[in-house]
């Protein structure tokens, strides 16, 4: 653990990245890469919960605004984001790191309902735990389900792996003047209103003193580098 800079962290992983280069649904060369490059800190020693987003399957927010009742959209988002987990989870399993998947929904034949006591006996023997079902409740994204993991945990980081290479001031897809933030607090990103994370999971993250670090998933080895504290990405607090 001596080249590393923080021993528990929490992975939040979009689903829109399960897809890959798919329209939607999972692409399986993406999670042998992504089951690759979590094992790679593994062995580092670093204790690991990961929380997944359900977008590449189902997008509660999207329904709702389509017409479908918001909190049956929401427990729907909630089971596509337990999909991806046993997805993760073979592919895991299939590189040879041993995993659990915890659901905040009672789903008992394919995974353990989430209890945090179980949670922290998984790390102490080595084992990644991935978090699914949301925090179990409508109306809360799974930005804000990783912060409250995060905190529950004792994460030392909340890592946001995403499809750009850290916060910008814009929409760099859209915008080729948007710059590139290397460091900010919990504030700057409220004030500026980034699109980083929901306002819960800032405060979350704030009032626990959680720094988050945002950067590409898509470029080997970064979630390496980021748990060694290499400066990839963006910063938040900390």
């Amino acid at each position: 653990m001596s080249d590393t800079k923080y021993k528990r962290v929490l992975l939040k992983l979009s689903g829109e990245a399960f897809k890959g280069d798919r329209e939607y649904g999972i692409a399986p060369q993406f999670l042998k890469y992504l089951a690759e490059e979590i094992k790679a800190i593994h062995e580092m020693g670093v204790e690991i919960g990961i929380v997944i987003g359900g977008g590449n399957i189902f997008r509660g927010l999207s329904a709702a605004e389509n017409g479908m009742n918001r909190v049956t959209a929401d427990y729907t988002g909630m089971l596509a984001t337990i999909m991806n987990a046993l997805a993760l989870q073979d592919a895991l399993n299939s590189a040879g790191v041993e995993s659990r998947v915890q659901s905040a929904l009672e789903i008992k034949q394919v995974a353990e309902t989430f209890i945090l006591q179980k949670s922290m006996r998984h790390f102490k023997k080595g084992r990644i735990v991935i978090f699914g079902g949301g925090t179990g409740n409508p109306y809360f994204t799974t930005d804000t389900t990783a912060a409250l993991r995060a905190a529950e945990i004792g994460a030392d980081a909340i890592f946001k792996a995403t499809k750009v290479d850290g916060v910008y001031s814009a929409d760099p897809m859209k915008d080729s003047s948007a710059t590139k933030y290397d460091k900010l607090s919990y504030l700057d990103v409220l004030n500026k209103e980034l699109k980083v994370m929901d306002s819960t999971a800032l405060s979350l993250s704030k009032d626990n003193e959680i720094p988050i670090v945002v950067f590409n998933i898509g470029e080997s080895g970064n979630i390496k580098k980021a748990v060694q504290g290499d400066a990839i990405g963006t910063t938040i607090g900390g």
